[in-house]
């Protein structure tokens, strides 16, 4: 069971050391922390599994704003984030783009956490299976690669799919793609266990809820029991 933490654009240097100092990852599951990029080497330092949230596809070159594997495993980094739902939405990253930063960073020795999922427009219009279909088409086939489900509507909006609707959705991603399944969207300690308990859900991406250190042992703790 993988539990991983994105902090998107939350707690400065300060915050990420305070936070380490108070969370200690409970024995029996796997735990990583996605923090922003200027505090990944105060992350590091602490002794926790560390992954960026983004990593581009090529080793260096005239690409502003972007972070190379070779520079993230040179702080230590053990993976990446690629494809979430808000760089897909806010900044455009596409399919094909998402499965290049992939391959790029499993070919630099980096494991992946790919994320996909659909709007709420496409899941009303019974287009989830076709989105989740043409999302892991293009996505490299790795032993080091996951796969988040994180259905964007449940994103940031307080909404959750049910147990059910993330079992659903899970089952159909294996049956496309041999590899680890996390459930992302509004994770929480009081909903944790039941969706871990599902038996394709291998693990959850946990958002607003990772930036507690109470709140996310406590979601840590639900996967023991799952």
């Amino acid at each position: 069971m993988l539990i991983a933490a994105n902090w998107k654009m939350f707690k400065t240097r300060a915050e990420t050391r305070a936070f380490c100092e108070a969370f200690t990852p409970p024995e029996g599951v796997e735990v990583v922390i996605c923090p922003p990029f200027t505090s990944l080497d105060v992350a590091v330092e602490a002794g926790l599994t560390i992954f960026a949230q983004n990593v581009h596809w090529a080793e260096e070159g005239a690409y502003t704003g972007e972070i190379s594997a070779a520079m993230l495993k040179e702080l230590g980094v053990a993976g990446s984030l690629v494809g979430h739902s808000e760089r897909r939405q806010l900044f455009g990253e596409t399919d094909e783009g998402t499965a290049r930063r992939a391959e790029h960073a499993l070919a630099a020795g980096l494991r992946v956490i790919a994320c996909v999922g659909e709007t709420d427009s496409e899941r009303e219009a019974g287009a989830t299976e076709s989105v989740l279909r043409r999302q892991l088409a293009p996505l490299p086939r790795d032993p080091r690669l996951v796969v988040a489900y994180e259905p964007a509507w449940a994103i940031g909006t307080g909404k959750t799919a049910t147990p059910a609707i993330a079992q659903e959705a899970h089952a159909y991603i294996k049956s496309l793609i041999d590899a680890p399944v996390l459930y992302g969207g509004s994770v929480k300690p009081d909903n944790a266990a039941e969706l871990l308990a599902q038996p394709d859900v291998d693990g959850a991406l946990v958002g607003g809820a990772s930036l507690d250190p109470d709140s996310f042992a406590a979601i840590c703790r639900a996967a023991l029991i799952s």
